[in-house]
């Protein structure tokens, strides 16, 4: 499995702390948005599993994502479980950034919890004075373009056939910031 760069996204140094939303679905818990931490490898496999259960990341894949990108990794919690997170590099030469990975649990897709980790990423990126960013989709994953869409993306650049291999198809899809 390819580690970079690549967007997932499940039916689905800044800003930490205060809770950022209610959501219904948590039965009187408040989601806080934050960087995540080593403690958080277990819980960030537990929701990568459960949002792609086809092709979820190793744990190793993630523990070094984790060392390489701890502050571009963010998990939304509701002091107990995670529920979703979002995985972005910058360029070395900071002209271009790229969503690796988003994830949402099953039990939270379509509350926005994809949405508000996408908007802080794109808050982020603009903070760093960032020009564009950049994420592959799956074709078929119409909720996932639908939301890029809706926060601006295009896709240009079309399907890029076997992208990732072999029948792996992706659309890469751009946002100039």
């Amino acid at each position: 499995m390819a580690a970079f760069p690549q967007e997932r996204f499940s039916s689905h140094g800044g800003r930490t702390g205060p809770a950022l939303f209610h959501d219904r679905g948590l039965v009187d818990r408040t989601l806080t948005m934050r960087g995540a931490t080593e403690e958080d490898l277990p819980e960030l496999v537990r929701v990568d599993r459960e949002a792609f259960p086809d092709d979820p990341y190793p744990y190793f894949v993630l523990r070094q994502l984790f060392d390489l990108h701890a502050d571009q990794l963010l998990v939304l919690e509701d002091g107990e479980r995670l529920h979703g997170y979002v995985l972005f590099v910058i360029s070395p030469d900071r002209y271009r950034g790229w969503i690796v990975s988003l994830g949402v649990t099953r039990d939270q897709r379509g509350r926005g919890l994809g949405r508000r980790l996408m908007l802080e990423v794109l808050r982020r990126l603009r903070a760093e004075s960032v020009r564009e960013v950049r994420l592959t989709v799956e074709p078929a994953n119409d909720a996932a373009i639908t939301l890029y869409r809706s926060l601006g993306f295009s896709s240009d650049e079309g399907v890029r056939k076997d992208y990732f291999g072999a029948g792996e198809d992706r659309l890469i899809m751009t946002l100039g910031l």
